[in-house]
Protein backbone atom coordinates (compact mmCIF):
# COMPACT_ATOMS: atom_id res chain seq x y z
CA UNK A 1 0.00 0.00 0.00
CA UNK A 2 1.46 3.42 -1.23
CA UNK A 3 2.04 5.74 1.21
CA UNK A 4 2.41 9.81 0.79
CA UNK A 5 4.55 12.17 2.67
CA UNK A 6 2.78 14.85 3.69
CA UNK A 7 4.39 17.74 2.60
CA UNK A 8 5.27 20.47 5.33
CA UNK A 9 5.58 24.15 4.81
CA UNK A 10 9.04 25.16 5.31
CA UNK A 11 9.98 27.05 8.89
CA UNK A 12 11.31 30.45 8.14
CA UNK A 13 14.15 31.15 10.75
CA UNK A 14 13.82 35.09 11.13
CA UNK A 15 16.40 37.53 10.25
CA UNK A 16 18.70 39.91 11.77
CA UNK A 17 17.64 43.46 10.72
CA UNK A 18 20.26 45.73 9.05
CA UNK A 19 22.60 42.10 8.67
CA UNK A 20 22.62 40.92 5.27
CA UNK A 21 24.12 37.70 3.78
CA UNK A 22 26.19 39.98 1.68
CA UNK A 23 26.95 42.16 4.67
CA UNK A 24 28.34 39.53 6.92
CA UNK A 25 30.47 38.28 3.93
CA UNK A 26 31.82 41.71 3.27
CA UNK A 27 32.74 41.76 7.77
CA UNK A 28 34.47 38.38 7.12
CA UNK A 29 36.27 39.95 4.56
CA UNK A 30 37.05 42.78 6.26
CA UNK A 31 41.14 42.68 7.94
CA UNK A 32 41.35 44.13 10.96
CA UNK A 33 44.07 46.16 12.80
CA UNK A 34 45.96 43.20 13.74
CA UNK A 35 46.26 42.26 10.32
CA UNK A 36 47.63 45.46 9.17
CA UNK A 37 50.23 45.63 12.14
CA UNK A 38 51.25 42.28 11.18
CA UNK A 39 51.66 43.12 7.42
CA UNK A 40 54.08 46.53 8.84
CA UNK A 41 56.17 44.29 11.01
CA UNK A 42 56.80 41.98 8.51
CA UNK A 43 57.61 44.66 5.81
CA UNK A 44 59.88 46.57 8.40
CA UNK A 45 61.88 43.29 9.23
CA UNK A 46 62.25 42.79 5.43
CA UNK A 47 63.24 46.01 4.67
CA UNK A 48 65.41 47.01 7.38
CA UNK A 49 68.60 44.99 6.01
CA UNK A 50 68.33 46.79 3.08
CA UNK A 51 68.39 49.98 4.86
CA UNK A 52 71.19 49.21 7.12
CA UNK A 53 72.95 48.24 4.62
CA UNK A 54 72.51 51.45 2.39
CA UNK A 55 73.17 53.18 5.51
CA UNK A 56 76.69 51.39 6.41
CA UNK A 57 77.32 51.76 2.18
CA UNK A 58 77.21 55.86 2.83
CA UNK A 59 79.29 55.60 5.82
CA UNK A 60 82.96 54.55 6.61
CA UNK A 61 83.95 51.33 8.28
CA UNK A 62 83.43 52.70 12.51
CA UNK A 63 79.79 52.72 12.05
CA UNK A 64 79.93 49.00 12.46
CA UNK A 65 81.58 49.72 16.25
CA UNK A 66 79.87 52.30 17.01
CA UNK A 67 76.94 52.10 19.44
CA UNK A 68 74.16 53.12 19.54
CA UNK A 69 74.63 52.28 15.53
CA UNK A 70 73.97 55.57 13.44
CA UNK A 71 70.56 55.03 11.81
CA UNK A 72 70.75 57.84 8.78
CA UNK A 73 72.77 58.08 5.78
CA UNK A 74 76.45 59.49 5.78
CA UNK A 75 77.61 61.43 2.83
CA UNK A 76 80.20 58.34 1.32
CA UNK A 77 78.17 57.04 -0.42
CA UNK A 78 79.12 58.17 -3.81
CA UNK A 79 82.95 57.66 -3.10
CA UNK A 80 82.82 54.36 -1.66
CA UNK A 81 81.02 53.05 -5.01
CA UNK A 82 83.51 54.81 -6.80
CA UNK A 83 86.13 52.59 -4.61
CA UNK A 84 84.03 49.19 -5.08
CA UNK A 85 84.52 50.06 -9.11
CA UNK A 86 88.48 50.59 -8.72
CA UNK A 87 89.32 48.01 -6.40
CA UNK A 88 87.38 44.67 -9.36
CA UNK A 89 86.18 45.11 -12.42
CA UNK A 90 82.55 46.24 -11.43
CA UNK A 91 81.56 47.57 -14.23
CA UNK A 92 82.68 44.78 -16.37
CA UNK A 93 80.62 42.47 -13.80
CA UNK A 94 77.35 45.08 -14.43
CA UNK A 95 77.26 44.05 -17.61
CA UNK A 96 78.59 40.48 -17.72
CA UNK A 97 75.73 40.09 -15.37
CA UNK A 98 72.65 41.77 -17.33
CA UNK A 99 73.98 39.31 -20.33
CA UNK A 100 74.41 36.28 -18.74
CA UNK A 101 71.11 36.42 -16.51
CA UNK A 102 68.73 38.49 -20.08
CA UNK A 103 70.05 35.57 -22.10
CA UNK A 104 69.22 33.07 -19.83
CA UNK A 105 66.14 34.74 -18.76
CA UNK A 106 64.80 34.81 -22.58
CA UNK A 107 65.77 31.06 -23.33
CA UNK A 108 64.20 29.93 -20.55
CA UNK A 109 61.21 31.54 -20.84
CA UNK A 110 61.05 30.35 -24.68
CA UNK A 111 61.61 26.83 -24.39
CA UNK A 112 60.06 26.22 -20.98
CA UNK A 113 56.96 27.79 -22.69
CA UNK A 114 57.01 25.41 -25.60
CA UNK A 115 57.98 22.42 -23.65
CA UNK A 116 55.32 23.09 -20.77
CA UNK A 117 52.90 23.36 -23.75
CA UNK A 118 53.75 20.19 -25.24
CA UNK A 119 52.92 17.88 -21.38
CA UNK A 120 50.28 20.17 -20.76
CA UNK A 121 48.02 19.96 -24.49
CA UNK A 122 49.92 17.53 -26.85
CA UNK A 123 49.36 14.36 -26.25
CA UNK A 124 52.32 11.69 -27.61
CA UNK A 125 53.76 8.53 -26.27
CA UNK A 126 56.03 8.41 -23.31
CA UNK A 127 54.65 11.94 -21.96
CA UNK A 128 53.50 11.05 -18.67
CA UNK A 129 57.65 9.54 -18.49
CA UNK A 130 59.00 11.95 -19.74
CA UNK A 131 57.30 14.53 -17.30
CA UNK A 132 58.21 12.56 -14.34
CA UNK A 133 61.98 12.37 -15.83
CA UNK A 134 62.02 16.21 -15.79
CA UNK A 135 60.43 16.34 -12.09
CA UNK A 136 63.18 13.54 -10.77
CA UNK A 137 66.12 16.28 -12.53
CA UNK A 138 65.03 18.92 -10.04
CA UNK A 139 66.13 16.47 -7.05
CA UNK A 140 69.91 16.23 -8.32
CA UNK A 141 71.99 18.49 -6.14
CA UNK A 142 73.59 21.03 -8.19
CA UNK A 143 77.08 20.55 -7.19
CA UNK A 144 76.79 17.23 -8.52
CA UNK A 145 77.03 17.95 -11.93
CA UNK A 146 80.12 20.82 -11.38
CA UNK A 147 82.63 18.15 -12.55
CA UNK A 148 81.79 16.86 -15.05
CA UNK A 149 80.30 20.19 -16.12
CA UNK A 150 83.46 21.70 -15.81
CA UNK A 151 85.28 18.98 -18.04
CA UNK A 152 82.74 19.74 -20.68
CA UNK A 153 83.77 23.14 -20.56
CA UNK A 154 87.34 22.97 -21.13
CA UNK A 155 87.28 20.25 -23.89
CA UNK A 156 85.17 22.81 -25.60
CA UNK A 157 87.08 25.91 -24.48
CA UNK A 158 84.89 27.77 -23.33
CA UNK A 159 86.50 28.68 -19.72
CA UNK A 160 86.73 32.09 -19.04
CA UNK A 161 84.13 33.01 -21.78
CA UNK A 162 80.40 33.60 -20.67
CA UNK A 163 78.73 30.88 -22.67
CA UNK A 164 79.85 28.76 -20.05
CA UNK A 165 78.02 30.43 -17.74
CA UNK A 166 74.65 30.68 -20.52
CA UNK A 167 74.35 27.57 -21.84
CA UNK A 168 74.00 25.00 -18.98
CA UNK A 169 71.20 27.42 -18.11
CA UNK A 170 69.17 27.78 -21.16
CA UNK A 171 66.37 25.92 -20.15
CA UNK A 172 65.40 24.26 -16.55
CA UNK A 173 63.62 21.78 -15.27
CA UNK A 174 61.29 23.99 -12.97
CA UNK A 175 61.12 26.32 -15.71
CA UNK A 176 59.31 22.82 -17.75
CA UNK A 177 56.84 22.36 -14.52
CA UNK A 178 56.08 26.02 -13.85
CA UNK A 179 54.92 26.44 -17.68
CA UNK A 180 53.37 22.92 -17.82
CA UNK A 181 50.86 23.49 -14.49
CA UNK A 182 50.09 27.25 -15.53
CA UNK A 183 49.07 26.32 -19.23
CA UNK A 184 47.13 23.33 -18.12
CA UNK A 185 44.56 26.19 -17.11
CA UNK A 186 45.34 29.08 -19.06
CA UNK A 187 45.18 27.80 -22.73
CA UNK A 188 41.49 25.96 -23.17
CA UNK A 189 41.42 23.02 -25.49
CA UNK A 190 38.39 24.31 -27.04
CA UNK A 191 40.74 27.39 -28.40
CA UNK A 192 43.07 25.14 -29.81
CA UNK A 193 40.56 23.10 -31.62
CA UNK A 194 38.80 25.96 -32.75
CA UNK A 195 41.84 27.27 -34.53
CA UNK A 196 42.97 23.93 -35.75
CA UNK A 197 39.38 23.94 -37.52
CA UNK A 198 40.30 27.32 -38.80
CA UNK A 199 43.27 25.94 -40.43
CA UNK A 200 45.77 27.16 -38.25
CA UNK A 201 49.16 24.98 -38.14
CA UNK A 202 51.03 24.37 -34.93
CA UNK A 203 53.62 27.30 -35.19
CA UNK A 204 50.59 30.00 -35.03
CA UNK A 205 48.58 28.55 -32.95
CA UNK A 206 51.64 28.50 -30.66
CA UNK A 207 52.16 32.32 -31.70
CA UNK A 208 49.06 33.68 -31.66
CA UNK A 209 47.00 31.54 -28.90
CA UNK A 210 49.88 30.01 -26.45
CA UNK A 211 52.20 33.03 -26.08
CA UNK A 212 49.56 35.64 -25.36
CA UNK A 213 47.70 33.46 -22.75
CA UNK A 214 50.97 32.33 -21.31
CA UNK A 215 52.71 36.18 -20.76
CA UNK A 216 51.73 36.10 -16.85
CA UNK A 217 53.38 32.98 -16.16
CA UNK A 218 56.31 33.73 -18.42
CA UNK A 219 56.48 37.23 -16.08
CA UNK A 220 56.73 35.62 -13.17
CA UNK A 221 58.83 32.81 -14.49
CA UNK A 222 61.39 35.57 -16.35
CA UNK A 223 61.30 37.70 -13.11
CA UNK A 224 62.17 34.18 -10.93
CA UNK A 225 65.16 33.10 -13.44
CA UNK A 226 66.47 36.21 -13.42
CA UNK A 227 66.78 36.65 -9.74
CA UNK A 228 68.47 33.02 -9.49
CA UNK A 229 70.88 33.67 -12.46
CA UNK A 230 71.62 36.89 -11.23
CA UNK A 231 72.29 35.64 -7.44
CA UNK A 232 74.40 32.51 -9.03
CA UNK A 233 77.46 32.10 -7.27
CA UNK A 234 79.43 28.91 -7.11
CA UNK A 235 79.17 28.03 -11.38
CA UNK A 236 80.48 31.55 -12.28
CA UNK A 237 83.25 31.59 -9.83
CA UNK A 238 84.40 28.34 -11.11
CA UNK A 239 84.45 28.66 -14.70
CA UNK A 240 85.18 32.79 -14.96
CA UNK A 241 88.33 34.39 -13.58
CA UNK A 242 88.07 37.61 -11.78
CA UNK A 243 89.43 39.84 -14.98
CA UNK A 244 86.11 38.66 -16.35
CA UNK A 245 84.08 37.68 -13.72
CA UNK A 246 79.85 38.54 -13.03
CA UNK A 247 78.42 40.41 -10.16
CA UNK A 248 78.90 37.68 -7.49
CA UNK A 249 82.48 37.04 -8.16
CA UNK A 250 83.55 40.50 -7.87
CA UNK A 251 81.94 40.94 -4.89
CA UNK A 252 83.60 37.75 -3.31
CA UNK A 253 87.13 39.37 -5.02
CA UNK A 254 85.70 42.58 -3.35
CA UNK A 255 84.99 41.38 0.20
CA UNK A 256 88.66 39.21 0.16
CA UNK A 257 89.50 42.66 0.77
CA UNK A 258 93.61 43.73 1.21
CA UNK A 259 95.69 42.32 3.62
CA UNK A 260 94.07 41.37 6.91
CA UNK A 261 91.36 44.29 6.79
CA UNK A 262 88.23 44.49 4.79
CA UNK A 263 86.58 47.79 4.59
CA UNK A 264 82.94 46.81 5.01
CA UNK A 265 81.08 50.15 3.80
CA UNK A 266 82.87 49.82 0.31
CA UNK A 267 81.98 45.85 0.69
CA UNK A 268 78.63 47.16 1.24
CA UNK A 269 78.81 49.93 -1.26
CA UNK A 270 79.00 47.36 -4.10
CA UNK A 271 76.52 45.20 -2.60
CA UNK A 272 73.98 48.21 -2.96
CA UNK A 273 74.73 48.78 -6.65
CA UNK A 274 74.30 45.04 -7.28
CA UNK A 275 71.09 44.93 -5.60
CA UNK A 276 69.37 47.75 -7.59
CA UNK A 277 68.75 45.83 -10.69
CA UNK A 278 67.12 43.46 -8.89
CA UNK A 279 65.06 45.74 -7.29
CA UNK A 280 64.12 47.28 -10.79
CA UNK A 281 63.13 44.12 -12.46
CA UNK A 282 60.73 43.31 -9.47
CA UNK A 283 59.11 46.67 -10.03
CA UNK A 284 58.83 46.03 -13.89
CA UNK A 285 57.75 42.25 -13.33
CA UNK A 286 56.28 42.18 -9.65
CA UNK A 287 52.91 42.99 -10.67
CA UNK A 288 52.64 40.05 -12.98
CA UNK A 289 53.00 37.66 -9.86
CA UNK A 290 49.44 38.48 -9.02
CA UNK A 291 47.50 37.74 -11.96
CA UNK A 292 49.69 34.80 -12.58
CA UNK A 293 49.05 32.96 -9.47
CA UNK A 294 45.28 33.70 -9.51
CA UNK A 295 45.01 33.12 -13.29
CA UNK A 296 46.44 29.59 -12.23
CA UNK A 297 44.54 29.12 -8.81
CA UNK A 298 40.96 30.38 -9.82
CA UNK A 299 39.13 27.94 -11.51
CA UNK A 300 35.54 28.45 -13.74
Amino acid sequence: MATVLEERPAVELPRRRGVTQRGRVRQMRRPNRLVYLTLIAFIFFSAFPLYWGAVVASRTSTALSQFPPPLSPGANLFSNIGKAFQRVEFSKALVNSFIVAGSVTLSVVFFSTLAGFAFAKLRFRGRNALMLTVIATMMVPTQLGIIPLYIMMINLHWTNHLQAVIAPGMVTAFGVFFMRQFLVEAVPTELLEAGRMDGCSMIRLVWHVVFPAARPGAAVLGMLTFLMTWNDFLWPLVVLSPQNPTVQVAMSTLSAGSGYTVDYSVVMAGTVVGVLPLLLVFVVLGKHIISGIMQGAVKG
